[in-house]
Order: structure tokens, then sequence, then C-alpha cells
């Protein structure tokens, strides 16, 4: 299928999501992605909204990125910025320290857990269906993953739209639209979360490489989108920008 072609879906899609699912989220960690789907939002379904996670330790690129998508597309859907509990932070350093995820994997997924986890639940109160950025090249545990699907564990129906969409469509697309993305990702991040947690990568190395690099690959989830404690099987990153 050609790229024309699945972006005509994905519009389609994107149209019965906002006329049978409303309300209906999508949900942007606003890596290139969800860019991506934010723009095919505003053009063809603005009735679906946008809502990203701020954890309080983001990289100024992303920071910087996500005021670019509010001035873009701030008047053609509704941007909604969730944070974390305040209490719950502030114990969780009191605790631990302030870089206790590095300690274990435990106190990592604790934090994510907080700074994640607990404001995706929030974002999705109320929602009938939530859309990711997914797709089925990032990890061999997405190789079967459907474009719709019933979520049980937060209770409404969620939709993957790249989900056959390879890397570089999604870059053709972003180049195309003049669609803006994070500055990092020229800076080889290719997965971009909170700055203590990200790093760069070389060209060749897993996609996965750069995030919570110093675990075992097993435990390298932060609980978004998993169901359960399976590892993810990295893909090999390449520059296609």
């Amino acid at each position: 299928m050609s790229l024309d072609a699945k972006i005509a879906a994905v519009a389609v899609l994107l149209e019965r999501i906002q006329n049978e699912f409303s309300p209906a989220t999508l949900a942007s960690s606003l890596g290139a992605e969800d860019m991506v789907l934010t723009d095919l939002v505003a053009r063809y379904a603005p009735g679906i909204s946008i809502f990203s996670l701020d954890t309080g330790r983001l990289n100024p690129e992303t920071y910087d990125l996500l005021a670019k998508v509010q001035e873009t597309y701030g008047d053609k859907v509704e941007l909604r910025v969730f944070y974390p509990q305040a209490d719950a932070i502030q114990q969780y350093v009191q605790d631990n320290g302030i870089n206790a995820f590095y300690n274990s994997v435990d106190l990592r997924k604790a934090c994510c857990g907080i700074r994640k986890v607990e404001p995706l639940k929030r974002a999705l109160a109320g929602q009938k269906a939530w859309i990711t950025g997914m797709r089925r090249q990032q990890a061999s545990t997405r190789a079967n993953m459907p474009v719709e699907e019933f979520d049980a564990d937060h209770g409404l129906t969620k939709f993957n739209p790249l989900a056959d969409w390879t890397e570089k469509e999604v870059w053709e697309y972003i180049r195309a639209n003049d669609v803006p993305y994070n500055a990092l990702h020229d800076k080889h991040y290719p997965s971009i979360g909170c700055a203590p947690c990200t790093r760069a990568i070389a060209v060749g190395e897993d996609v996965r490489a750069g995030r919570w690099w110093w675990e075992d690959e097993a435990g390298k989830e932060c609980g978004l989108h998993v169901k359960n404690a399976s590892a993810v099987t990295p893909i090999k990153f390449e520059t296609t920008k």
C-alpha cells in the first residue's frame, strides 16, 4: 500500500473515531509518530482531543516542541497537558532521593508510575477511546498489534492508526507536510522520554538502547502500554530523516 493510501485510510479511521467514539483522545508523547497523528487529527478529526504527559523531567527540546505544537495547532484541536501529583513526587523524592530511579528497576518503575501511569489514568477518564502512535515495526511484541482493540486495563477502545506504517513513511509524511518534531531526533534520539532516562544512540544500536540504558533489556518499559511483564525485543535504528 502506498503512503498516500495509508494516509487516506488513517483519515477515514480518525473520522470514524470522532463520529462513533466521542469523546476520544490522542495520547501524544510528542514523538515523531504522535506528531504525524497530531497533524492528521487537526486536518480530519479536530473533535478528537490531544493530551500529553509532562513528567516534570522532560528535555528542553521537548518543552520547545510542546510550545510549537500549541502555537501550530492550538486553534485547531483541544490540547491538554497532564502533570503528576505533586504530593506523590515529593514523598518519592523524600523517601528515595531525587534520582532514585538509577538505583533499581523497582524504584524506576515507581517513578514512572507516579509521573506517567497515574496521570494517564486521569487523562483517559471519561473517554470512550484513545489513540496511540505505536507501530508494529517498533518491537516484536507489537508485530501482531491490531489497529483497533479493546483495552481492558482502562475499559475503553484503543486505536493504533499507524500500526502498519514504517519509520521511513513517518518521516516522509513529516517532511512533506512540514510537521514540527523534536530536535533531539536529529541528534540520534529515536525514542525520547524523560531527560535523565534518555540518551542518544549510535547508528546500528537497538532503538530502545537510549532508554533506561543502565537496565537489562527485559525491564525497559514504563507501563503505559504494557499488559504484562514480557520483554520487548528491540529493533535496529537507522537514520531516515
